[in-house]
Parts: C-alpha cells; structure tokens; sequence
C-alpha cells in the first residue's frame, strides 16, 4: 500500500523551538510520524509490529526535524518497509547502518590493517611498502572511507608516482607498479577478512599505471670491482657504506641482511654467520662461514660498534640504504648503473666461473633449493661453502692494488 503523506514543512516549522500543547504524535503516513515535545522540539519515528497483529508494536527513532527532513525521514520509511517485507527488523538493521557510517574505513585504515595483520609477518619489504603509502597514498587518499573512494582519484597518485610531482621527484613508473600491487593485495586481503570492501583498484595492472621492473644481468667488470674495493679500503665513501659494501663483496649477502644484523649472529668460535629467519627473505636460517682472513677486520669492527649492538653501529632505513647505494657508480664514474643488488650477481658469477657447483652458489646466496633436494636435503654443506668464499677472497686480493 502507497503511504499518503500528510505533513509539510510549513507546519512544522510553524512549531519548531517553540511551546507546544497539541497532539504529541501526529502520523505522516505508512506508519512515519513525528513526536512533538511542549518545548516543540520534533523527532522522527517508524511504528512498526514484527510477526503480525498478534505482537506488541514497537517504535524506531528515525532522526530530529529539521537535520532529517521530510523527503529524509520518508526515504527512512520506505526502506524499514523493505526490511519489514524481508523479515527483517528495522530497529537491527538501522542500527547496523549507524555502526558502519560511524566506523567507516578509510583508506589508511585499510591498508595499515594489511600492513600490520598480514604483511609484517610475511612481506620482507614490510617498511618499504609502508614508507611508500605514507608518501605517495595518504597524504591524497588516506582520510577517505575505501568504500567512497574511485578509480581517478588512486589513478592520480599512481600517476603522481609514475611522473614526478612538479619536478620535486623524478618519475619512478616501477614505483607506481609496485604501489599498484601492494595497495591491491591490501584490499584483497581487507575484503576476505571483512574488514572493507572495495573493488576499485581490481582491474588496474601494472601497465596501466606504471611499467614492470627489468629482469636484471648486471655483472661488475673486474675493472669496476677493483674501483668498488679499492675505494672502500681507502675511505672514499662514509664509513657505514663503506663496511656495508665490503660485506656484501664477501659475502654476497642481501643489503637486509646486513643491514638488519647484530653480533649475536656472528659466532667467531665456530666461524659461522648466521642470518635469523626473521631477517631472511626465504623465512629460512641462512648460515654462511666467516673466512679466516678476514676475523682481525671483523673483531676491529665488533670492537667499535658493539655497544650499537649492530653489526654496521646502527639502524638507517632501507629507502636510505637504497638511494645511497644506487649513486656509487655515478660516485666511482662507471659508465652504466649498478647497484649494491648486483654485487651479489657478481658474486655468484664469479664463483661460477672458476667450478664452483651451482648448489653451492644459490646456498652462499641464501636462495631456497626448489625440487626434493629442497625439502630432503638439510645440509648446509659448510666446508664447501668455506672452501667457495676462500677462493672468491684470493679473487678479491688479486684485484686489490
């Protein structure tokens, strides 16, 4: 039945805010009416009964006269009447509706709760994705409910990304894949727990919005490993960077996993590094042999850093290490980009080339072993791998000056 509205604007504005002796409820119709106290302040209200005649009614505050107004209250209505026609009460479902408008989830909230019940544990790079939606997502987006949220407005911060802000920051496109694919998989992750909906971003690919990063061969000539190492012996870069490179020359270790390291790891008695899973990429120990030769440096360095409790004296930020690292070729005048990544390239190729067998190599690098030697094989192979950097170390002094 079509509800026959009887109350105008202009009757109740004549009793706003003023003393009242009327009718306390007056119908509207299709069961909306508003209350009226002596003071003439007026409220919405929906009379309804849940299973039929035979059940007591019950009333729904539907909202005060003027904030909600007539075409509101009776938008109101109608939709309790759906609710009522479904079986549904509206008194649940209107207060369902209260809680998700008052904790709407903006778009911050949804991808720290990504960053926090999700990709702390299992993204290694966990700082950099945070770094990189404080920076290129909130500042623009981040006060926004998810739900509200559209495709150009994400489009323009990718965008922002890809080209550069005003000339302050130089475009960085495989920054805004990168972005792309983290703030995707937050919002996956956000709608399979219930925590938000939002499919926004879905159809977006890399592509669209920025371009994949290139598969890397960069390999140092010996020409650019002699300046590398022959600078580090002398000083030329700050010191942090300068013990930094050096180990990750002997080692052929991730920038993390030095970066992150502490003396505890280091067992000098029985000559072994070890790398926590936490600080792996793989989530797996990574135990290397610490070469003879290189123990008086080592114990020097202890000496000096040890109260930091860090192997390098201190914590800097990934996004630092980085960008100071991608800069040492230009430093050193090489005439193609490397980066601290390809020291570890170098490596491995190195070692290759002088026999060295393959799965020796991937376990220096700390690379999971894929297949059934993977999951059956849990030797560390030790001795080889000391026999693999001692050799990698006589390479090293041949090019030293």
């Amino acid at each position: 039945m079509v509800a026959v509205n009887k109350l105008s604007d202009t009757f109740l504005r004549k009793i706003l805010g003023k003393p009242y002796i009327g009718k306390s409820v007056i119908a509207d119709g299709g069961s909306l009416s508003v209350r009226i106290s002596k003071k003439g302040f007026i409220g919405w209200v929906f009379r309804y009964r849940l299973g039929g005649r035979e059940t007591n009614p019950k009333w729904v505050s539907l909202g005060k006269y003027p904030e909600t107004s007539i075409k509101q209250a009776r938008a109101k209505r109608d939709q309790c009447r759906k609710w009522l026609d479904n079986g549904e009460d509206p008194t649940v479902e209107l207060s369902l509706v209260k809680v998700k408008r008052k904790e709407a989830v903006t778009v911050k909230d949804a991808l720290e709760y990504w960053l926090v019940e999700y990709a702390t544990e299992n993204r290694k790079n966990v700082d950099k994705h945070r770094a990189q939606f404080s920076r290129h997502l909130y500042p623009y987006l981040g006060k926004y409910p998810l739900e509200k949220t559209t495709k150009p407005q994400w489009l323009e911060c990718f965008d922002r990304i890809k080209k550069g802000i005003s000339n302050e920051r130089k475009g960085a496109p495989v920054a805004a894949g990168q972005v792309l694919q983290a703030s995707k998989q937050a919002l996956l992750f956000c709608r399979k727990r219930e925590y938000a909906k939002s499919y926004v971003i879905d159809d977006l690919s890399i592509t669209d919005v920025g371009r994949k990063q290139n598969k890397r061969d960069r390999v140092l000539t010996e020409i650019e490993l002699h300046d590398v190492i022959n600078q580090v012996k002398c000083g030329y870069f700050k010191e942090y960077y300068s013990n930094l490179v050096w180990l990750l020359i002997v080692f052929g270790a991730r920038t993390q996993e030095i970066r992150l390291s502490t003396w505890t790891e280091w067992d000098f008695n029985k000559g072994l590094w070890t790398v926590p899973k936490v600080n792996s990429k793989t989530s797996e120990l990574i135990i290397r042999p610490i070469p003879k030769s290189i123990y008086p440096w080592l114990k020097t360095l202890k000496e000096k850093n040890q109260k930091s409790g860090y192997v390098l004296g201190e914590l800097k930020r990934s996004e630092a290490v980085s960008a100071y690292g991608s800069s040492i070729w230009q430093k050193l005048n090489h005439e193609t980009k490397w980066t601290l990544h390809d020291l570890r390239r170098t490596l491995a190729t190195r070692l290759s080339d002088i026999g060295i067998a393959p799965h020796i190599v991937e376990h220096l690098l700390g690379h999971s072993i894929n297949g059934v030697a993977g999951i059956y094989n849990r030797s560390q192979y030790i001795n080889e791998k000391t026999v693999a950097l001692e050799k990698w170390l006589n390479i090293i002094c041949i090019l030293e000056d």
